[in-house]
């Protein structure tokens, strides 16, 4: 009888050790295998569109990702991050709906307008979806007077997997 008694607490602590170590893990991050990134300048006041292609990989929710970005302006290193996605109020991200974090370094305007010049995307693309997956592209735009870049800056990007606060996608983009 002793040992059954000893073998139940013996089971107890062990399975209280064990559980309690699990609620520490996160969420696995999701695979990207391969993405693709690209810079298209623009004349004019517009600046340059980025854009972050999916090429192979697992779906992403977009509610799950945040959007990092580093651009070396002619003012100096700018930061700002893209958040609490998918875009807001008029297809856009804006300061005002709490989905611009750090410096405003990105056009407000509806992304349906922004992806006018890029051939490939036509539905205002990724961050307008609920997720974001191969073949999909991800774009927004660095206003000029926000972020003025000249041939052979630099913008970096970061997309993070909250739930795991993983980066899984991280490309330098030339302008």
């Amino acid at each position: 009888m002793l040992v059954v008694a000893l073998a139940v607490a013996l089971a107890g602590i062990i399975s209280t050790f064990a559980l309690g170590f699990t609620d520490g893990l996160r969420e696995p991050a999701p695979n990207i295998a391969q993405s693709s990134g690209a810079f298209v300048p623009q004349d004019g006041t517009d600046g340059g569109i980025v854009l972050l292609t999916h090429e192979a990989g697992d779906t992403v929710q977009i509610a799950d990702v945040e959007i990092a970005v580093r651009a070396n302006c002619r003012e100096g290193t700018k930061q700002g991050r893209i958040v609490n996605l998918p875009a807001g109020d008029g297809n856009a991200i804006r300061v005002s709906d709490g989905q611009i974090e750090g410096q405003n370094i990105f056009d407000e305007r509806s992304l349906n307008a922004i992806d006018n010049p890029v051939s490939q995307v036509n539905d205002g693309g990724a961050l307008l979806q609920s997720a974001y997956s191969a073949g999909e592209t991800i774009l927004f735009r660095l206003p000029k007077n926000k972020c003025e870049l000249t041939s052979g800056d630099s913008v970096t990007l970061r997309v993070v997997h909250t739930p795991s606060e993983s980066v899984i996608i991280r490309k330098q983009l030339t302008a």
